[in-house]
């Protein structure tokens, strides 16, 4: 689990073929503070630290991956949000990220407004389902607010400091961003649906609620 806090901005060194997948090393100075087996967040995507060394780490990205995020667009030189993985009992500054990206999605737009920036993302149904107005959402593994929501689009208002010390800052007009919507919106949209008596006063008074 990870907090959508980014460490690192690591750079892509190089890229390699596997049989339904890829390599994918990145030169970042946090190789020093991994193991191999341990879970790093790649542009919020979970990723498992197979190989490392003083100043690269390497990822195998499978085709699942590749098909669901935007790892499979990286070229060599692109960079990616880098987060390892959160301790049991440590500060949880974001919201909670499992790194299980459930789409992607297309930057429409990119607006400086003063010191801040204003990115419009285009959303299907299932981002704007499981989503609300003033509402955690990851954004490449950025734990970001829903400034506005609306059926085919969001917008995230972004801070100097966060736009200046992820790869957002990189972002341009037509680029593909990976998304994981609030785990906890899931759950509650999940238990709605399943419950034939749907949420009722009756409901409510039942499990504690009112």
């Amino acid at each position: 689990m990870f907090s959508g806090i980014v460490e690192e901005v690591g750079r892509v060194s190089s890229i390699r073929q596997m049989p339904k997948g890829k390599r994918l090393s990145v030169n970042a100075s946090l190789s020093k503070l991994v193991g191999l087996g341990d879970s790093i967040a790649v542009n919020g995507a979970c990723m498992t630290v197979v190989e490392k060394s003083d100043n690269e780490v390497f990822f195998d990205v499978s085709f699942e991956s590749l098909n669901k995020t935007n790892l499979g667009y990286l070229r060599v030189g692109d960079y990616v949000n880098l987060e390892r993985a959160l301790l049991v009992g440590g500060r949880l500054d974001g919201h909670m990220v499992l790194g299980h990206v459930d789409t992607t999605a297309v930057v429409e737009s990119l607006v400086r407004q003063g010191d801040f920036f204003l990115f419009r993302i285009k959303i299907n149904d299932y981002i704007y389902s499981h989503s609300v107005e003033k509402g955690s959402i990851s954004i490449n593994g950025v734990s970001l607010t829903i400034a506005d929501l609306k059926r085919d689009y969001l917008e995230i208002a972004v801070i100097p400091f966060t736009f200046e010390n992820t790869n957002l800052k990189y972002i341009k007009s037509g680029d593909v961003v990976n998304i994981e919507v609030d785990i906890i919106g899931k759950y509650v949209k999940k238990f709605l649906e399943s419950s034939q008596q749907g949420l009722t006063e009756d409901f409510l008074k039942l499990h504690g609620f009112v």
